[in-house]
């Protein structure tokens, strides 16, 4: 048995370590006591690159610690991906991610150094930038059911461009083919400015990538935008109609937007992802914030960690099966 003098020190002590944890403050409480670092896995003046320096600036004003932007490019962006991954999980370093990086890069390199889901915590959903499939004026169909209709009829004879293999152009194309069962030649350029003008020049019949390169374009007349990938249609082409409303056998609920969304490593404590998850999501209301996404054409999405995460999971299995029966495979 304990005698009473031990179980009243017992206590005692017990009560001191409270009073002691009480008197120091959370680590949460401290956060941020230096800048934060945004990992972007691409070049400087790419959509990643200018939906981080925005939500970056917004960040930096709430938190009163700057977030500097670093630009790791290479491997699809699989390289600044593994360096985030590889980081410490202490609030301090965050990760844009998209498309790409968190849900189709498992598909295309065998020997990837991080796991989307495994290797990182989801934060925010920042944004999603719409595509939209456009023709060369050459090309005799005035809908995607007749363009669908026309590759039919001459399988592999259309040709598309893409900012190169497994690119968000690429894969959207793979996945639109493969919903409707069309067979169109694949032309993988080193960027999406080089397919653009070799689609104006007509070299290329069809494109199907992100609205901001090509909206200049259709609003010239110089190519006829036939559907856009988001599940509405959008304010800037709202004569386009969505894929899913194309009325083409394949294509109900179809939706191939490119998406952004900040991660932090595994490991970084929850109170910090929900204080960043609920800036990021004020920042995303914000007018200056809004100004520079519009300019991307990227739509704000602000949403929770949890619905951030179910979109990686849902986006994963996607992916895997067009690269699988598009045989796409990258080292």
């Amino acid at each position: 048995m304990i005698h009473n003098s031990k179980l009243r020190a017992t206590r005692r002590q017990a009560l001191l370590l409270g009073a002691s944890a009480l008197a120091l403050p959370s680590f949460a409480e401290t956060w941020p006591a230096h800048p934060l670092r945004m990992i972007v896995p691409f070049t400087p003046g790419g959509s990643a690159d200018v939906l981080g320096r925005a939500v970056g600036d917004a960040l930096s004003r709430a938190l009163g610690q700057p977030v500097v932007i670093d630009n790791v490019p290479g491997a699809g962006g699989s390289l600044g991906a593994e360096k985030a991954a590889r980081s410490p999980a202490d609030g301090y370093t965050l990760f844009m991610g998209h498309v790409g990086t968190l849900a189709v890069n498992p598909a295309l390199y065998p020997k990837l150094g991080y796991d989307p889901q495994r290797s990182f915590l989801p934060v925010a959903w920042v944004a999603r930038v719409p595509n939209v499939l456009v023709v060369h004026p050459s090309v005799p169909a005035k809908s995607l059911k007749e363009l669908v209709a026309l590759a039919k009829a001459q399988p592999g004879r259309l040709a598309y461009g893409s900012g190169g293999n497994g690119s968000a152009a690429h894969m959207t194309m793979e996945y639109f083919k493969l919903q409707t069962g069309t067979s169109l030649l694949h032309i993988p350029y080193k960027g999406t400015a080089p397919s653009v003008q070799d689609l104006l020049g007509g070299q290329l019949q069809v494109l199907f990538t992100g609205v901001p390169a090509l909206l200049p374009q259709i609003r010239a007349g110089k190519m006829r935008a036939l559907a856009v990938s988001s599940p509405k249609r959008l304010a800037v082409l709202p004569d386009v109609p969505t894929v899913a409303e194309s009325g083409v056998p394949g294509t109900q609920g179809f939706e191939a937007d490119q998406w952004y969304g900040l991660v932090a490593p595994a490991g970084t404590p929850p109170e910090i992802v929900a204080r960043l998850n609920q800036e990021v999501n004020k920042a995303l209301a914000l007018a200056d914030v809004r100004t520079r996404l519009a300019a991307e054409g990227a739509e704000p999405t602000p949403a929770t960690p949890q619905a951030f995460g179910q979109l990686i999971a849902r986006e994963i299995p996607r992916w895997d099966k067009v690269a699988k029966a598009a045989h796409i495979h990258l080292d």
